[in-house]
């Protein structure tokens, strides 16, 4: 019997994974699921995590000592961000024009509509937070009869949604009042050691790895030789162990997708109607990233390679892409982008090493869509008109946001309160689309894992370094 290739038996495992949650679901098996399936899929995510780091670090370092030639590293460096930056602002484009063409918000009933609106205003007068938007729904005759409404049901948030919001709030906070050059403080480790003790300090150890490896050159051949052949050696290490962890992936794709679904809901019933309640914004959302992946993506990398062929482009990335459908981070799928990228799409570890783990790090095209469609399908639910200027503005603050969402799963509620406040909107609003953000957060993070594998892809192109040409 021929032997299933590794792309197909995750496959497997993540559809196996998908049915047990809604049997257990269904049989009361919740509890069962949690305290003994679900384990395991943290323990993967933990095995890929500290991989991560020590691959990255090792990995860039002996990339940079095998070139000859320091101007090419700066050429590197600036064609990996202009790509970046490229197909970030294409991703966020994309959805502006999707929900501007459906407008998903306006399929929600009117009432309904309002009374979101006069709930979520309540929270913002408390906390102090100034809307540009001055409706005044309260006082229009229109509503009168939605206003008594509301006032009877009460206009407070749930504990749970107060929760989210106000943590969401401190850190988005936080990040806008640092200073204007703080990201590039941020770059500089104060020691390394704890950086690499860190996944949410992966710019840092890029750094130390760039500025290592640089050095490595400079220095006598003599000197630098026996280094490079202990970190190619440890790289080497690193890559196996990313081998013996695969061979396991099935299973833990499995108990990774079974404590998802069992998290959300305690009935298969509930997870529909979660997902019934905000259907439009999650299938204009579906339909964009689905647009990004499936159309934009390989047709790039076909168009500008000889042998990548649309249908390839997908066998080979597939380990990858339904990993990162697992794990919701880019920063765990790393160690697997890397191997795919290499080994089946012919990328040489020079580019790999180098563009990857930055693009794992700053170039979340998934993100950067997913904060475009919600920020607009939030101002169309709540009647609030917004002029060019204004979704210029999200284009902008979406991409930069983009680059400092942290590769873990979620990470982009935060950086989306700072887009929506920058236009002026509630940023309480957020806790209308969190019951499916999780879902939605497995969607986008295989976007960003492409979008990364497709620049690495075209940037070896560039550079003569794709082994299959």
């Amino acid at each position: 019997m021929k032997k299933l290739p590794l792309h197909i038996k995750i496959l497997l495992g993540l559809l196996a994974g998908i049915i047990y949650a809604f049997v257990s679901s269904s049989l009361g098996w919740n509890a069962f699921t949690i305290n003994w399936i679900d384990p395991f899929g943290t323990i993967f995510i933990r095995l890929l995590k500290f991989i991560a780091v020590p691959l990255v670090l090792f990995s860039i370092i002996g990339g940079i000592s095998n070139l000859k030639d320091i101007t090419k590293l700066g050429r590197l460096g600036g064609k990996t961000l202009i790509m970046y930056l490229l197909t970030t602002v294409t991703a966020v484009g994309v959805g502006l024009l999707l929900v501007n063409v459906v407008k998903p918000g306006n399929f929600v009933e009117e009432g309904q509509r309002v009374k979101n609106r006069i709930k979520y205003e309540q929270w913002a007068t408390d906390n102090s937070i100034e809307i540009l938007d001055g409706k005044d729904f309260t006082n229009n005759p229109k509503y009168a009869g939605v206003v008594s409404e509301v006032k009877s049901e009460g206009t407070e948030m749930t504990e749970e949604e107060k929760k989210v919001v106000e943590s969401r709030m401190k850190s988005a906070q936080k990040n806008k009042e640092e200073s204007p050059l703080k990201f590039l403080v941020d770059i500089i480790p104060e020691n390394i050691m704890l950086s690499i003790s860190n996944n949410g300090l992966m710019l840092q150890v890029i750094f130390f790895a760039i500025f290592f490896g640089v050095t490595l050159i400079m220095i006598p051949e003599d000197k630098a030789k026996p280094v490079i052949v202990f970190i190619n050696g440890v790289n080497e290490v690193f890559l196996k162990m990313v081998d013996l962890v695969m061979k396991a992936a099935p299973f833990f794709v499995f108990a990774l997708l079974a404590g998802v679904i069992a998290k959300m809901a305690n009935s298969p019933a509930e997870v529909f109607q979660i997902f019934k309640g905000l259907g439009s914004y999650s299938l204009t959302l579906l339909a964009g990233l689905a647009f990004v992946v499936f159309a934009l993506y390989p047709n790039l990398v076909a168009l500008f390679t000889k042998n990548i062929s649309y249908k390839k482009f997908f066998k080979n990335l597939s380990p990858a892409q339904f990993l990162a459908f697992s794990t919701s981070s880019s920063a765990a799928t790393l160690p697997v982008t890397m191997e795919c990228v290499e080994d089946n799409m012919g990328v040489s570890k020079n580019i790999s090493s180098f563009v990857l783990p930055i693009g794992a790090t700053v170039n979340m095209d998934g993100t950067s869509l997913y904060q475009a469609v919600a920020v607009l399908f939030l101002a169309q639910l709540h009647m609030v008109d917004l002029t060019i200027i204004q979704q210029l503005t999200i284009v902008l603050t979406a991409t930069l946001a983009s680059i400092g969402a942290a590769a873990v799963p979620s990470a982009g509620l935060v950086m989306m309160i700072i887009v929506l406040q920058s236009v002026g909107l509630n940023p309480a609003w957020i806790a209308i689309i969190f019951p499916v953000d999780r879902i939605l957060d497995m969607c986008r993070t295989v976007v960003n894992v492409t979008g990364d594998a497709t620049v690495s892809t075209l940037i070896a192109k560039s550079e003569g370094e794709l082994k299959d040409e």
